[in-house]
């Protein structure tokens, strides 16, 4: 029996997970990968080995994955049966919100649990969905260790500038604070850079994590600066169906106006708007791409801009621009968002070249740009894994 790390990205509609075989030295072997989404509607169950190949796709029956504690369920089984010569020897989950409290990844315990459930508030979107499969597991398999690696942690060492909002003193000692999210993404991309643009990876750069939650952050000597997200996951860009930045008087005007509730105004805020809200026809960018409605160019044309807009402010704390690095869904794979964004920041130098723009390649910069422009995939997953097994490791848990 080899030993592995399970990780589970679990969220409010769907559950990522990739199963990794330890390998030699530092050394992580995907065995297999999935997701099962859908959750609370109609759930697909799709999966491939660790070369890519298929290894099940189906619907699954209505009502089997009626909240996600069912849907973990059926992925626990459905890995169990095919574990093969593989020996879990731990969990690591992606758990966005640490609050105040979790600087780096921690094994879950009962008192760790609570606390981190004492941060649903902060994350209602996201936190729930990512507690349930920790406590699913610490109920059917009480002896398997869990660690929790925090969106927020990659941020906590900011400066107290980066981290206030104007408002009374009281409340940041309260916790009231620019948090920041999607850690896990820049942590992995900034460490990818030391390895793919080694000449650029501690100088000033701004990295567009862009998907369907989306920010930007700005880092400095692979260090995160700033970011766009702050208290919650809402701030900053706009997103696919969350409305990032707003006035906040246009909450006091639903409220006092409009006598929306608190419930109703969040619903709107993040399942609402965004590129959803601002075209009325998608929250996905490829379906807008696809459009000749002009509400769809008319959202993509407000994403790039704000997008753009963030990188400029970024560079302002960083005090200057090397590297501008794309990466996540939209990021990746999306060759005309990239052109978009980057003719808005043409005032300050940056250019793309169109041939290597639409084949994503590494580096799609003019030659002799002063500013490097990069697409580098992002991957969460395993720099979860990463930290998963040096947690266990520093435990004794795992050989």
């Amino acid at each position: 029996m080899s030993d592995a790390i399970l990780v589970i990205n679990a969220g409010s509609s769907s559950i990522k997970f990739k199963l990794y075989a330890l390998g030699a030295g530092e050394a992580l072997d995907t065995v297999f990968s999935g997701v099962l989404d859908g959750i609370g509607g109609d759930a697909r169950l799709k999966a491939k080995d660790g070369d890519g190949r298929p290894l099940d796709e189906r619907s699954l029956d209505k009502g089997a994955a009626a909240d996600s504690g069912a849907a973990q369920k059926i992925v626990m089984d459905w890995l169990e049966d095919r574990l093969g010569g593989h020996e879990m020897i731990g969990v690591g989950h992606r758990v966005v919100h640490g609050g105040p409290t979790f600087t780096h990844p921690v094994v879950v315990d009962g008192e760790v649990m609570k606390t981190l459930e004492s941060f649903i508030p902060l994350a209602p979107l996201h936190q729930l969905g990512n507690l349930d499969p920790i406590r699913l597991l610490m109920k059917e398999h009480p002896g398997l260790p869990q660690v929790a690696c925090f969106d927020t942690a990659f941020h906590r060492d900011h400066p107290e500038l980066s981290d206030r909002f104007a408002l009374p003193r009281a409340l940041y000692d309260e916790g009231v604070r620019r948090y920041g999210f999607h850690g896990l993404s820049y942590e992995y991309v900034g460490g990818a850079l030391r390895r793919l643009a080694p000449e650029i990876a501690d100088r000033r750069v701004v990295i567009a994590h862009l998907g369907s939650g989306a920010s930007l952050c700005a880092l400095q000597g692979g260090r995160s600066i700033e970011t766009t997200m702050s208290f919650t996951a809402l701030d900053g860009i706009p997103m696919g169906t969350r409305s990032g930045a707003v006035d906040p008087g246009v909450i006091l005007h639903l409220i006092e106006q409009k006598g929306m509730t608190a419930h109703d105004i969040g619903t709107m805020l993040y399942r609402e708007s965004g590129l959803l809200g601002l075209s009325g026809i998608s929250n996905d960018v490829r379906t807008l791409l696809e459009s000749d409605d002009p509400r769809a160019a008319m959202a993509l044309d407000f994403f790039s801009r704000r997008v753009a807009q963030a990188v400029a402010s970024l560079a302002v704390s960083i005090g200057g621009l090397d590297a501008l690095v794309f990466t996540a869904g939209i990021g990746e794979n999306a060759p005309d968002i990239r052109r978009r964004v980057v003719e808005a920041l043409a005032f300050a130098g940056l250019a793309l070249d169109a041939e290597a723009n639409a084949r994503s390649d590494l580096h799609v910069e003019t030659k002799g740009s002063p500013v490097a422009i990069l697409v580098v995939p992002t991957d969460e997953e395993r720099m979860i894994a990463r930290h998963t097994r040096a947690l266990l490791l520093a435990a004794g848990e795992g050989g």
